[in-house]
């Protein structure tokens, strides 16, 4: 049986590099982007460099909720398992803007998609009989959290909404494999390392090491039977890491969980 992965954000940058990695391996790469021409383009070049004909394209504008909701239904529609699940789509924002749902965008794209899209996904992830949920996170991850303003309404800070937005997918992690320990899905998290990404260039500059550096724990935590059975843990340069000690508090995790839900009420 084919190992099917998804991996969001994957027709540019470490997604793109993380896709390309696990199609030599074998797998079913499903790759995800929001402009359909760019994505055409991706897929034939991945299976050209790879020799893997198993490589499919789906659409969708992680911005918008009705639209990762037609992203589940199309995979539950084309495919009848999932082995690997990574949310590594992530967006920078210079400038504070509203999503279609009234979101602001960082935390729209960066948490509110992982979070609803998992969820949606969760069945399918549950019909195999081991399967790995994986977040892409940032060693920049914020040590706060103001619950009272979440989407950055007062003084919109392009860096203060991407740390926390990365604290979310931490604190998404450890929660929801929580809830999923006693099944056959894991659920990590990672920093990919500081790599020379178009998101980063626009946020940091020309810096960082190439994207074939960054894709590697995403890959490790995708295919290595070390991790089979490690869940709830944030890993760097494929070794477990401690995050920060905000990530481990129990009422925050269950409090961004709560607002979570209530965000994207009514997708289902």
């Amino acid at each position: 049986m084919d190992r099917i992965v998804l991996i969001t954000g994957s027709t540019d940058g470490i997604g793109k590099q993380t896709a390309i990695d696990l199609a030599q391996k074998g797998y079913h790469v499903l790759v995800h982007g929001k402009n359909r021409k760019k994505g055409i383009a991706v897929v034939s070049e991945i299976k050209k460099l790879t020799n893997n004909n198993s490589v499919d394209l789906l659409i969708a504008d992680l911005s918008r909720q009705k639209e990762i909701k037609g992203l589940c239904d199309e995979v539950f529609k084309r495919y009848d398992h999932l082995d690997v699940l990574i949310n590594n789509a992530g967006i920078y924002q210079t400038e504070y803007e509203l999503s279609e749902d009234n979101i602001e965008m960082t935390f729209a794209v960066n948490h509110l998609a992982p979070f609803l899209l998992t969820g949606l996904l969760l069945d399918l992830l549950k019909t195999n009989h081991s399967t790995r949920i994986i977040n892409v996170s940032s060693m920049i991850h914020a040590n706060y959290i103001d619950f009272k303003d979440l989407q950055y309404e007062n003084n919109f800070d392009g860096g203060g909404a991407y740390s926390l937005s990365k604290l979310c997918n931490i604190l998404f992690t450890y929660k929801l494999s929580e809830i999923l320990k006693a099944g056959n899905v894991t659920v990590n998290c990672l920093h990919p390392g500081v790599i020379n990404t178009k998101m980063l260039r626009l946020s940091f500059g020309n810096i960082g090491a190439p994207v074939q550096e960054g894709s590697k724990t995403s890959v490790y935590l995708a295919d290595s039977v070390q991790v089979a059975n490690k869940t709830g843990k944030y890993f760097v340069d494929k070794k477990m890491a401690e995050s920060k000690s905000i990530t481990y508090d129990k009422d925050v995790q269950n409090r961004l969980w709560e607002i979570s839900e209530k965000l994207t009420a009514g997708i289902g």
